[in-house]
């Protein structure tokens, strides 16, 4: 989903929150949430969007309606050695979509 297809389906009340996920490298990639669809933030060719920070997140997206935003990061535990094996929750922090200063 493209930044105007994600503002237009906000406003339409199609999106029920949003992940930002943060990954190695200092790469965050944003995915999109709905009742009938979970898609990522595409460029405009339909790459993923590499997003920098939450800031960076909340700047693009500054024109979207009020909706639940949370920063999702994979367990650390998962890439350790000798840990029993078993799925772990990821840690999912409700952030703002607006800065709070």
């Amino acid at each position: 989903m493209t930044l105007p297809e994600l503002l237009r389906s906000a406003r339409e009340g199609a999106v029920s929150e949003l992940e930002l996920i943060s990954l190695e490298g200092g790469i965050y990639l944003l995915q999109i949430l709905g009742a009938e669809q979970r898609s990522y933030l595409v460029d405009s060719t339909g790459r993923n969007q590499h997003l920098r920070s939450v800031e960076h997140a909340r700047d693009l997206l500054q024109e979207l309606p009020e909706v639940p935003l949370f920063l999702v990061h994979a367990s650390a535990y998962d890439e350790m050695c000798g840990l029993p094996a078993g799925s772990r929750d990821a840690l999912r922090v409700p952030v703002g979509l607006r800065s709070r200063w």
